[in-house]
C-alpha cells in the first residue's frame, strides 16, 4: 500500500511540475519574439567571451598538470606487467593473434594506435608545459601588467 502510494505522490508530483513548467515557458514564446541573448545560457556563461587569456591560473596549475602528464607517460612506456601500458596491450594484441580471434586482435590493435598516438600527444604537451612554466616564472606567474593590486 505505501508503495502504491508513493508512486502516486511521485506522479502526480512530476505532473505538477511539467505543468508549472509549461506555464512558465509558454509566455515567453506567446509574443512570438525571440528569446533573449542570455536566454539558454548556463549562469556561468560570459556573454561577451572571455576577459582575460587564463594565464594566471594556468601558471598555478601548472605542477599539477606537469605530474599528471608524467605519471601517464610514464604508465604507457611501462613494462608489459603493468595494465594501461603499450606493451601491455601489444601482448593482448599477439595472445589474440596467437589464438586466431581476429576481431578482438582487430579492436586491441585499434586501441593500441589510439594509445601510442597518445603517448606522442603527451610527450608534446609536457614539452609545451615546459614553455609554460619557464612564461610563467618569468612573467610573474601570469599576473595582469596592468594590476596594482597584489592577490
Amino acid at each position: 500500500m505505501q508503495r502504491r502510494k508513493a508512486t502516486v505522490t511521485a506522479t502526480v508530483a512530476g505532473l505538477v511540475l511539467t505543468g508549472s513548467l509549461a506555464a512558465v515557458a509558454a509566455p515567453a514564446y506567446a509574443d512570438g519574439s525571440s528569446p533573449s541573448p542570455s536566454a539558454g545560457t548556463a549562469p556561468h556563461a560570459h556573454p561577451k567571451g572571455p576577459k582575460t587569456d587564463g594565464a594566471r591560473a594556468l601558471c598555478r596549475r601548472v605542477p599539477k598538470l606537469d605530474r599528471r602528464i608524467a605519471r601517464e607517460i610514464k604508465r604507457l612506456d611501462s613494462g608489459v606487467g603493468t595494465p594501461g601500458s603499450i606493451a601491455f596491450l601489444r601482448q593482448r594484441v599477439e595472445n589474440a593473434k596467437k589464438e586466431n580471434h581476429a576481431a578482438i586482435a582487430k579492436f586491441l590493435g585499434d586501441r593500441l594506435s589510439a594509445r601510442q598516438a597518445l603517448l606522442v600527444n603527451l610527450k608534446q604537451r609536457q614539452s609545451d608545459l615546459k614553455d609554460v612554466a619557464t612564461w610563467c616564472k618569468a612573467n610573474g606567474k601570469g599576473k595582469p601588467a596592468n594590476s596594482t593590486t597584489s592577490a
